[in-house]
Order: structure tokens, then C-alpha cells, then sequence
């Protein structure tokens, strides 16, 4: 009987796959395309099923990666690495600072052609490991003059996304008595509910964690459980856990106006932008809304301004997206077709001069 890997269409400049001689872990670097530069895109640390499941997930981020750094005007590529752990398996210190340096050892075999950095499940700090077997890593603690953490950036960009958002639905950017649903509270959704509260909206907020009900008591923000969040009337719903959630059967039981959150990959499926456009719910596509971070990473890295500058040229996501909406509106598509239609563009022009070259 064949085994049917649940891996997407492979249309990768190049895949590293190994196990590391330290850890003993799978390991995957996965490069979508250097067209528009080096590419950048931060080290997933995470539990799968099965391996294939890993490397799944390397090659569907590292290309939304490409569409992100395209549609935020980046000169970078797309690439992610992912450090798969088997179920119920849990590092030590020691077995984790191997893995990141199994990591920086396969990031370097790829000569530049790809930048890591912290994501989801790993740290500065693990990016410091990763800079003792290569160069090719940013984001690295503030206690050694790195960039430090990302999440703050990516939580402006999400802040001015969903104020963006909220002027398409409602006529007006203002938060205060807004009913907004943030799904996870990790470091950019608890950012993002913290400045939400503090401005006034009315907040419904959960997380796979139920210690996290501490912070929702602290902000006066209603608490449900993860699986009953979409049913919870709302001006917009925030997606900023884990990737997957809107499934045909959650798009249709949502009660929301908009979609706009930071987490990665949030359809299910492609046509899930069609079927939220059918029910009328405006969709911020995932990889505009959420490249606050990468944007830093990358201007702090090549030294592109000021970090003030450099922040402002993140919350200029806002109005990137406005022009997604508008090209939308105009072409008569949906959001997400308009976003590609933007990184496409984008990487056509690099194309061709790279072609020139």
C-alpha cells in the first residue's frame, strides 16, 4: 500500500532535509525562492505526527514567505526551517541548544542563500545558538546588539492592519466599543489584546493555554473556549494561534464582519477566501498583515534607517492593505487574489532582473 505524503506541490529552489548528528531530530531548510534576494523566514520548533507532517509545514510556510517579503516591498526571498519533534517528546537543555546547532550547520550549507530567525516555538536566545555554526541568522538577543524580539513589530503591523480593516466595515479606524475576538494570546496576540484593551474595545479573547485566562481577567476581556471563539459575535475576528482554523465548516458558523490576524496560513484551504467573500466577511490576507516582524528583521539586519524610522515603515502595513482592498474592490476579486496579484508583480520584476544579469 502506498503512503500518500500530505505534502503540497513542490515548486522549491531547494530543500535540506536531515537528521542532526547532534540531536538526533528531523530537520528541514526549505528555500521557495531567492528571486528577490536573500531569502528570510524564522525556525519553526514544533511537534508533528510524522515527519513528512514537518516537512509539510517547511514547504507551505517557506512560500508564503515569498508572497509575505514580495508583498511587504522586501529585496528577500522566502525560506523556512523547521525542527520537527516526535509526539510527547520534550527537550532538555542540552538536546535543544544540539538542535539549534544541527540547525545553523544546515542553514550554512545553503552559502546565504537563506536567513533564519526566531518563530514560533523558538527564542533569541536560540538564534544566539544558531549563530555559532553560521552567519546567515538574525534576530538575535539585544544583550549582544541583535534586533531582539520580532513580536513587537509584528503586533504594530497587526494593529494597524486591523485598523485598516475596521475603516472597509464599519467607516471608522476607531477600536474603542469595537467587538473584536482575538484566538490566541502569545507573544503578537497578547501584545495586540493588551493595546486593544487599553484603547477601549470590547474584547472576547481564548488560547489553547488556560493559563492564560490570568491575563484576560487582567485586561476585562470576556474568556471562551478555543473551539466555541468563532461563534462569538464580533466586528473582527482575530486568528493569531496556530495555522488551519478557518475550515469550511468554521467560515461558515463565523459570526464576524472581517478576518485580520497575524497567524500564519489561517485557511484551510485556498477557496476558503472565496467562501468568506461569499458570506460577505471581509479577509486581510495572513501574509500582508502579519510581515511587521520580518520587515524589522530585515531593516535592522542590512542597517535601513533608524529603528523609529524602521517602525513607521512597519506601520505602514496599514496602508498596504488598503491598497489590497482597494485593487479587490476594483478588479472585483478577493483580498487574497489582490495580495498575490501584488507579490506577483513583485516577483515578475525581480525576475526579470534577475534575468538580466
Amino acid at each position: 500500500m502506498t503512503n500518500a505524503l500530505p505534502l503540497p506541490d513542490f515548486v522549491h529552489e531547494r530543500v535540506e532535509v536531515v537528521t542532526g548528528r547532534r540531536s538526533g531530530l528531523f530537520i528541514s531548510v526549505a528555500l521557495h525562492s531567492s528571486v528577490l534576494g536573500s531569502a528570510l523566514g524564522g525556525a519553526r520548533l514544533w511537534t508533528y505526527p510524522h515527519w513528512s507532517d514537518a516537512l509539510g509545514d517547511a514547504l507551505r510556510l517557506s512560500a508564503a514567505m515569498t508572497l509575505k517579503n514580495a508583498a511587504a516591498g522586501l529585496d528577500a526571498g522566502g525560506g523556512k526551517s523547521v525542527i520537527g519533534l516526535p509526539p510527547e517528546t520534550v527537550l532538555d537543555a542540552d538536546r535543544r541548544r544540539a538542535a539549534f546547532l544541527d540547525l545553523g550547520d544546515a542553514v550554512e550549507s545553503l552559502g546565504g542563500l537563506y536567513r533564519t530567525a526566531e518563530d514560533v516555538g523558538s527564542t533569541t536566545e536560540d538564534m544566539l545558538v544558531v549563530s555559532e555554526r553560521t552567519a546567515h541568522v538574525v534576530g538575535l538577543p539585544d544583550a549582544v546588539g541583535g534586533s531582539g524580539e520580532p513580536a513587537g513589530p509584528t503586533s504594530l503591523g497587526v494593529y494597524a492592519s486591523l485598523v485598516a480593516t475596521l475603516e472597509r466595515v464599519v467607516g471608522s479606524g476607531e477600536v474603542r466599543d469595537r467587538r473584536i475576538t482575538v484566538a490566541g494570546l502569545g507573544q503578537v496576540g497578547g501584545r495586540l489584546a493588551e493595546r486593544l484593551a487599553s484603547e477601549g474595545a470590547v474584547l472576547t479573547v481564548t488560547d489553547v493555554n488556560p493559563a492564560k485566562r490570568t491575563l484576560a481577567a487582567r485586561l476585562g476581556a470576556a474568556w471562551v473556549e478555543p473551539s466555541e471563539v468563532h461563534l462569538v459575535p464580533a466586528d473582527v475576528f482575530v486568528p493569531a494561534g496556530i495555522g488551519g482554523v478557518l475550515t469550511d465548516d468554521v467560515i461558515d458558523a463565523l459570526d464576524a464582519r472581517a478576518v485580520c490576524g497575524p497567524a500564519n496560513n489561517p485557511l484551510a484551504e485556498r477557496a476558503g477566501a472565496e467562501r468568506l467573500a461569499a458570506r460577505g466577511v471581509l479577509y486581510a490576507p495572513d501574509f500582508v498583515v502579519n510581515a511587521g516582524g520580518v520587515i524589522y528583521l530585515d531593516f535592522v539586519a542590512k542597517q535601513l534607517g533608524s529603528r523609529e524610522a524602521i517602525m513607521d515603515r512597519v506601520a505602514g502595513i496599514g496602508d498596504t492593505l488598503r491598497q489590497v482592498f482597494t485593487e479587490a474592490e476594483t478588479r472585483g476579486v478577493t483580498p487574497l487574489a489582490a495580495a498575490e496579484g501584488l507579490a506577483a508583480d513583485r516577483l515578475r520584476v525581480g525576475a526579470s532582473s534577475t534575468a538580466l544579469v
